[in-house]
């Protein structure tokens, strides 16, 4: 994996909280957006970039790097967030984000914006995107991984059970999935709008090495990383993660929908000074 210096002496915990705090600062430029999200998955981003992952912040496009695919596109300020941490991106386009001309668009594009791997403005493309990676890889003989992060909303699509099957026909080992499980969409509960347990009952159904953790526990998600990793099976290999929108902003927590937020000026900085009281307490 790749270390920068100072990188060996920095927590997780503390990579996790400086995601946030981009993420926040973010959304501030344009008063909205998919926060929410970006406070929930904070923790497992931090563990792939600074626990898991091999890349070059200085080359992105190294051939020898692990793939990062972002299915749901509209969490693209999340890894926006984490490239800026990992140095992939120059910190200050941070004030840039969703503007006219950035490079930071409010939907993940691969064609604007260094270290992001895939397009994902439609929903439930990722897992076979990454399929297709696996694959080439393999003939490639690269012992590169391919991970990939999709919702929970996105198991209502008929593409990511196609993925699913797929993968575990293929026996690609290469390939670590990840499920955020926050059991929301944009059009309500996801577990409501169509029924998904018991997921990891299916995942193994399917052939899939398959772990369930809480996605904001670090040392949890750290430890599932490294177990999928070091999974001697020839099978794919998914992390579900049950996690809670707007981790690490109490008030943020506590709202009944988090799909897509408005924060008043105001509540930025208090979002802020929440984000620090939970990193000192």
């Amino acid at each position: 994996m790749h270390y920068a210096p100072n990188e060996v002496a920095t927590p997780l915990a503390e990579r996790a909280y400086r995601i946030r705090r981009n993420a926040l600062l973010m959304g501030e430029v344009q008063g909205q957006g998919y926060i929410g999200q970006a406070l929930d998955i904070a923790d497992v981003l931090a563990v792939a970039y600074f626990g898991a992952m091999r890349y070059r912040p200085e080359d992105p496009e190294w051939e020898g790097r692990d793939r990062f695919l972002l299915s749901n596109g509209h969490y693209a300020i999340a890894l926006y967030a984490a490239l800026l941490e990992a140095g992939i991106l120059p910190i200050e386009e941070l004030e840039t984000y969703g503007s006219d001309d950035s490079r930071l668009p409010m939907s993940g594009m691969a064609s604007y914006t260094p270290g992001m791997e895939m397009s994902g403005g439609s929903l439930g493309q990722g897992l076979t995107i990454a399929v297709g990676r696996c694959l080439g890889l393999k003939r490639k003989a690269s012992d590169a991984f391919v991970y990939t992060l999709f919702s929970d909303g996105e198991l209502d699509e008929g593409a990511i059970w196609e993925g699913i099957q797929s993968a575990s026909h293929w026996k690609l080992d290469n390939l670590i999935g990840i499920v955020d499980v926050n059991n929301q969409q944009a059009d309500g509960p996801s577990s409501q709008i169509m029924a998904f347990e018991p997921l990891v009952e299916k995942l193994q159904a399917f052939g899939w090495f398959t772990q369930r953790v809480d996605g904001n526990d670090i040392d949890a998600v750290a430890a599932a990383f490294d177990a999928a990793r070091k999974h001697p099976g020839e099978q794919p290999r998914m992390i579900v993660c049950d996690t809670r929108m707007g981790r690490g902003v109490p008030f943020l927590e506590q709202r009944e929908k988090n799909h897509f937020i408005r924060v008043d000026a105001h509540e930025w900085q208090l979002a802020l000074q929440a984000l620090e009281a939970g990193r000192q307490a």
